[in-house]
């Protein structure tokens, strides 16, 4: 009996030595099924695909079985932008309203409402496809003081700029106002007892108006940006739009910071000017307020009115049968900066 104990411990022995070799067999098998690892056979399968009619596949640098370096070059291939594509040897720009040419060139040109106002009457018959609406809009957007600086225009010019300007601008009406106000105003109202009579002051309002507007009209002139970009944006090849750029931001510095020295120094001086006045007579500040906001209001309607001119004479230059309306087109041009 103990011989045959030892027989069957034996034969068990050395059956479960056959099952440990054919499991350790199965492994190798599935792993050998499973190389090269998942990753490196999708990168392999990238590379042949990329590869594909590639005479000299081993010298394309990108096949590496690892996997890293292809997939790097997957993401960079895949993530770049599909918009703003620019040639300027050809003067194709992309983003924005106006012609577009595709497939072949795969450019679309664009341009913003103060490119359009700029152009010249040759460039304007073949881009400016705007109806005479749009270009009134477009005029009222830039010359409604509130629109323009609080609201997101496709300009290139800074919001905080922009901004700073209509907080100059109020001042500025309300100083040009105080610098109409003489000893005979002042004698008028004592005669009318304090009464504030529209009337008597309309004149000197609307002189007052007339001054500011086109005070602020220059500073906006000189001091925005959108000027020194567009000379950028128009050129014809990117050497000569980098070589600019580099002069653009030297004078947009040297802009921003006179703006800033100036517009401080000018509310400061103001400031101690009409204390001082305020001092002296306590009972007229109201009138002089009073004369700067109806100044200041008509600033904000009167572009509603002054801006139909420009718009039904370029109009006009643009979408009529005759060639030769070069100088009407000149003529909307500049009313239209007025």
């Amino acid at each position: 009996m103990r011989e045959k104990e030892k027989i069957n411990k034996k034969n068990k022995n050395i059956n479960q030595k056959k099952k440990i070799t054919k499991n350790s067999k199965n492994k190798k098998s599935k792993k050998i099924l499973h190389y090269p690892p998942i990753r490196g056979r999708i990168n392999i399968m990238n590379n042949v695909i990329m590869n594909k009619g590639n005479k000299n596949p081993k010298k394309n640098p990108r096949i590496q079985l690892g996997g890293s370096q292809m997939l790097k070059n997957n993401k960079r291939s895949t993530n770049k932008p599909k918009s703003k594509i620019l040639n300027y040897n050809n003067k194709k720009v992309t983003n924005g309203k106006t012609r577009q040419k595709n497939l072949n060139n795969k450019v679309i040109i664009s341009y913003n409402d103060f490119e359009l106002n700029s152009l010249d009457y040759k460039n304007a018959l073949l881009y400016d496809k705007r109806t005479c609406c749009d270009y009134y809009l477009s005029l009222l957007k830039r010359k409604i003081a509130l629109i323009f600086s609080f609201f997101p225009i496709n300009d290139y010019n800074s919001m905080i700029i922009k901004s700073c300007m209509f907080s100059f601008s109020f001042p500025i009406y309300y100083a040009i106002n105080f610098a109409f106000f003489t000893d005979a105003i002042i004698h008028e109202i004592y005669e009318n007892g304090g009464k504030y009579d529209v009337m008597y002051f309309l004149p000197k309002i609307s002189i007052s108006f007339v001054i500011s507007y086109y005070i602020t009209a220059i500073i906006k002139f000189i001091f925005l940006s959108e000027r020194n970009l567009y000379e950028i944006r128009k050129q014809s090849s990117l050497n000569i739009s980098y070589t600019i750029s580099d002069k653009e931001k030297k004078n947009l510095t040297i802009k921003y910071t006179i703006f800033f020295i100036l517009g401080i120094a000018f509310l400061g001086f103001f400031w101690m000017l009409l204390s001082s006045f305020g001092a002296v007579y306590p009972n007229t500040q109201m009138f002089i307020f009073k004369n700067a906001l109806i100044s200041f209001a008509i600033s904000l309607f009167y572009p509603f009115l002054i801006n139909i001119f420009p718009a039904i004479f370029r109009m006009c230059s643009l979408n009529s049968k005759e060639k030769n309306n070069e100088c009407i087109y000149k003529l909307s041009k500049f009313l239209q900066v007025l």
